[in-house]
């Protein structure tokens, strides 16, 4: 499985070992884990979950709430298809991104660096002393 990070820049970490992506099983999309089972790099790192890919290539959409892979009629404005004419619309294959999550069928899993807890802690205690 890869891991998609987006830091300043991003970063590709391929895991291979099934303990250290436990930690996002049962996680939806938009929804914060913390990273410290990738490395001691990601120690005390929260990501966010931003979306992903199923083994056979198609991507996460948030809020189909199945699960199994649905055909919704999706249009301009939606994620996961760009229309090539005006008031163009078709209906596309959408896994469900909670249980693609859960039973580990994902192949890519996109996120966003949100913030280091320790920093974050020390934020805390300086506006707590002001």
């Amino acid at each position: 499985m890869k891991l998609n990070i987006s830091f300043p820049s991003k970063k590709l970490i391929e895991v291979d070992d099934e303990l250290k992506f436990c930690m996002f099983n049962e996680k939806q999309m938009a929804t914060e884990a913390a990273a410290d089972a990738l490395g001691e790099e990601w120690k005390g790192c929260v990501v966010q979950i931003s979306g992903g890919n199923d083994k056979q290539g198609f991507p996460m959409k948030q809020g189909v709430l199945t699960h199994s892979r649905v055909h919704v009629l999706l249009s301009k404005g939606h994620s996961c298809y760009r229309p090539r004419r005006t008031g163009e619309r078709k209906h596309t294959s959408v896994p469900d991104a909670f249980w693609m999550l859960m039973r580990l069928r994902s192949s890519d899993l996109w996120m966003v660096f949100e913030k280091q807890e320790e920093k974050a802690e020390e934020d805390h205690r300086i506006s707590q002393a002001r």
